[in-house]
């Protein structure tokens, strides 16, 4: 198995590719913003939401419950997922940052 190359790579770097990793799915981008829309912990209500598989619906919160960005609590046999305020201003703030680098004003092609 190969060694990643991350080392050589600023921390900022890797914590926005970390980052852009766990949002790169629709149907994560989906589930983000069904909990934002909420605003208040769910339970159940994704596989609906979503219309796919309970086990895909639950490898998708499970990316998301890794990098952070959601937390569950388990209530009797449900896992309610609502969205990490800490981690989620974490995102705004290093993406904000990395979209502000470059002032790109005029086309370079």
């Amino acid at each position: 198995m190969g060694a990643t190359k991350t080392d050589l790579f600023t921390q900022q770097q890797n914590e926005i590719a970390a980052m852009a990793k766990a949002l790169a799915h629709p149907a994560r981008i989906a589930i983000l913003q069904y909990l934002v829309k909420k605003n208040a912990c769910v339970c159940g209500d994704l596989v609906d939401e979503l219309g796919l598989a309970q086990a895909t619906t639950s490898q998708h919160l499970k990316e998301l419950k890794t990098a952070g960005i959601i937390q569950g609590t388990i209530e009797g046999v449900s896992v309610c997922y609502c969205i990490n305020p800490k981690v989620w201003k974490q995102y705004k703030e290093l993406f904000n940052a990395f979209f502000k680098e470059v002032d790109l004003q005029q086309t370079c092609c």
